[in-house]
């Protein structure tokens, strides 16, 4: 553990900038709190916490011996070999350091109840989006009880589903982390989840609200079907209302209990069971603050809420992963309905029904079969991707089957009520998850007849969609999807996974170790992309990261500010011998590789590039057809000189926007009190990177974006298009999206004229 701050986090500590430490849910958690949204206080026992746990108890050798050559589509040695996983990590004792400031921290929150929620790190993927992959427990009181949720949660990453999960998807399992909010519990009086935009239909006219009694873990497990009142986002007019009836409701144990056994059902009293969850005026209410948090993100989102003594909180807020920005609505079937239900995701499918009654059944499920069942949890996972469509009893448009049949764009249709009373094993049936009907017998139009259900092409863009990338475990995987190429590989990754300080290597004689090692690395990218380039930023590491490698206390002077110290370009000028080792790394790799570029980060004057390039040729990386070089934008000076900088003879630029921001408005971008004034879309930044692009685009060269700004905010998106960027690099998430966003902004641009207009308008 190398710092406090890295074992306990805050809410109000952390934010989009710190997901590889707090995964999704505490990054959320942290820009929420900062926006003054209303969120029960709470804190993150962080990833680095976790990893500290593994080493100290010898889990980081006992987990893989474990796991190595499990075949996981054996389900019962799958079972086998994840009950004794997870019964590793919670029988291993908590390092007695680690636990103490655990409970320090639950102290410091005021030893109440609390919510012990587990947040992967790698859940910012989009296949890491599927509904409940590691456990949650509510109504935990006690230092010592939340210790052991704790622990419960990292075990929980080892659930056969998870492992399934991560196998499928070539994830190392030591490679992804976890970090724990703990969170003030709120004793619901109603809770749910609500939409900023209709999640089947993707109307962003719409929001959508689900409602239930009680805690709200029944709506996303889809054992109670909620209510649904969907809203006009600009008047706040109440649109529909849909009430559903709800027998019980799930609360607090009065008996205290850890784990599930924290909460039990009891029965709605009589008179409330048919009435509606939320009054008008709070559905009105509900839905404003939805929009507040949407404004905040400039996305739209997917909030769990829940009610306490008349006062709504927000308790988790994240973008809506499988956004379509047009969806075809399927043609409507002819014929009578035998089944209504909510529509959960859309499409036609056909297919023979497989009716599974818990999840040890889920072999029975064959590609294309129709998986009906009461509901679905993550333990269905497996049988829900071969399934042609799936129909459930039970459950609303946020219910796991709703949510997963989204991800993996299947019809769903939920909240039946009695799809496996009436439908048989291997009847054929037609579902039409776009108006939540299923019909007997084969209904789809002769004009579909060929697809088994609707499918989404892929879109073509002018702008090209690239991705940030840093860990080579994902570059196979990543490079499968819909994405032009790699438009940032951070070295940093790569050398922090080499662990030892480059000079300090050299001075063991060991420069040749250091190339090999960075070199595999490279090749992980560079074959996995191969012919889309891949833009390799040069190390950017700055003094107090490069500290924490071995060797690094011997070579790394302390500094006040290393964001503006000793980093980048001025490096690799004044520490020619240590840059040589990467550049020999880049040639080796080029040698079977062509699509290796380069990019020089933090290049603060005209000279120090005119040198770079000088070296870089002296070197051997000479630039042509198949080698570019292109250089980080991110200093002021980078714009106020930007023509000078491409006379130099760079082939293109890409803007770092986080940098750039800090710089430009003189803002820390790791400071929580400031956290509120950073933004990307502030007037003075957005006026530098339109300059960039435009003199790039006059000058004919290359523009792309590399910060997180593309990432969060697809109103800039649309910006940086009109202006001609010629590439947006984003995070993985954000592929699909970013080019929805693309093409819809050059379809409204297509006109010669239009665009000149638009681009005018920025100048």
């Amino acid at each position: 553990m190398r710092k406090e701050g890295e074992v306990i986090a805050w809410f109000a500590e952390v934010s989009k900038e710190h997901l590889s430490l707090v995964g999704g849910k505490g990054a959320n958690l942290g820009e929420l709190t900062k926006a003054n949204i209303s969120v029960p206080p709470g804190f993150i026992v962080t990833a680095e916490a976790y990893y500290y746990f593994l080493r100290q108890s010898g889990l980081v050798e006992k987990i893989p011996k474990l796991l190595h050559d499990l075949d996981t589509n054996d389900s019962r040695r799958l079972q086998q070999v994840a009950s004794e996983v997870k019964e590793a990590v919670t029988t291993s004792p908590m390092p007695p350091e680690l636990a103490r400031k655990i409970k320090q921290a639950y102290i410091q929150l005021g030893r109440g109840l609390v919510a012990v929620r587990s947040s992967a790190t790698a859940e910012d993927l989009p296949e890491a989006s599927f509904a409940g992959q590691q456990r949650t427990f509510l109504n935990v009181q006690g230092d010592d009880e939340v210790v052991v949720m704790v622990q419960e949660c990292w075990a929980s990453l080892f659930e056969p589903r998870a492992i399934f999960y991560r196998h499928q998807h070539n994830f190392d399992h030591m490679k992804v982390g976890i970090a724990v909010p703990v969170q003030r519990m709120i004793q619901s009086e109603a809770s749910g989840v609500m939409f900023t935009i209709e999640p089947v239909s993707s109307d962003q006219e719409k929001i959508v609200i689900e409602a239930v009694f009680g805690l709200g873990e029944t709506i996303v497990s889809g054992e109670v079907t909620p209510d649904l009142y969907i809203v006009d986002k600009t008047s706040l007019a109440i649109l529909d209302k849909k009430v559903n009836p709800q027998e019980w409701q799930l609360i607090k144990n009065p008996g205290g209990k850890l784990g599930h056994e924290a909460n039990i059902k009891v029965s709605v009293d009589l008179d409330r069971q048919a009435a509606p969850k939320l009054s008008d005026e709070d559905i009105v209410h509900l839905a404003s603050l939805g929009k507040r948090i949407e404004d905040l993100y400039k996305f739209p989102q997917d909030v769990e809420w829940a009610k306490e003594n008349g006062r709504f909180y927000v308790v988790q807020s994240r973008p809506v992963t499988a956004l379509k920005y047009e969806v075809k609505k399927a043609p409507e079937i002819k014929g009578h309905a035998l089944l209504q239900g909510v529509a959960a995701s859309p499409g036609l499918a056909v297919g023979p029904v497989r009716l599974v009654w818990q999840a040890s059944e889920i072999d029975r499920v064959k590609n294309g079969d129709i998986l009906v069942a009461e509901m679905t949890s993550p333990d269905y996972v497996p049988a829900m991707k071969r399934a042609a469509a799936i129909v459930t009893d039970r459950g609303g448009r946020t219910a796991h089957a709703a949510i997963v049949s989204r991800e993996l764009g299947i019809p769903c249709v939920v909240g039946t009520e009695s799809a496996t009373r009436i439908l048989r094993d291997d009847q054929t049936v037609t579902i039409d998850g776009s108006r939540g009907r299923v019909y007997l017998g084969n209904l789809l139009p002769t004009e579909m007849a060929a697809p088994a259900q609707v499918r989404r092409e892929r879109l073509k863009t002018t702008t090209k969609v690239y991705v940030n990338l840093a860990d080579p475990e994902l570059a196979d995987r990543v490079a499968q999807r819909d994405v032009d190429g790699v438009g940032l590989l951070r070295a940093e990754f790569m050398i922090a996974r080499i662990g030892e300080h480059p000079r300090y290597m050299l001075s063991q004689g060991r420069g040749e170790e250091f190339i090999e090692r960075l070199a595999q690395g490279l090749v992980s990218f560079a074959s996995a992309f191969e012919p889309r380039p891949v833009v390799y930023r040069t190390t950017d590491f700055k003094t107090n990261e490069y500290r924490n490698l071995t060797g690094g206390q011997l070579y790394e002077e302390l500094e006040e500010n290393p964001m503006l110290g000793y980093r980048g370009c001025s490096r690799y000028v004044r520490e020619r011998d240590v840059f040589k080792l990467e550049i020999e790394a880049i040639k080796r790799v080029r040698q079977r590789y062509k699509n290796l570029w380069v990019m020089i980060p933090f290049v603060r004057t005209v000279p120090q590039m005119v040198e770079i390039k000088r070296i870089l040729e002296e070197e051997g990386l000479h630039q042509s057809d198949n080698f570019k070089l292109w250089m980080m934008v991110e200093v002021p000076s980078n714009i106020t000189l930007i023509d000078k900088f491409i006379d130099v003879g760079i082939d293109g630029i890409s803007i770092g926007s986080n940098d750039l921001t800090q710089l430009i408005l003189g803002l820390d971008r790791d400071s929580s009190k400031l956290a509120q004034e950073f933004d990307e879309r502030d007037e003075a930044v957005l006026s530098a990177i339109g300059i960039a692009i435009k003199a790039a685009s006059r000058r004919g060269i290359t523009s792309s974006i590399c910060g997180q700004a593309p990432s969060f905010y697809p109103d800039l998106t649309e910006k940086l298009v009109a202006w001609g960027i010629t590439s947006v690099s984003v995070s993985p998430d954000m592929i699909d999206t970013t080019r929805e966003i693309i093409a819809e902004v050059e379809r409204r641009l297509t006109s010669p004229s239009l665009w000149r207009l638009v681009t005018r308008s920025q100048d």
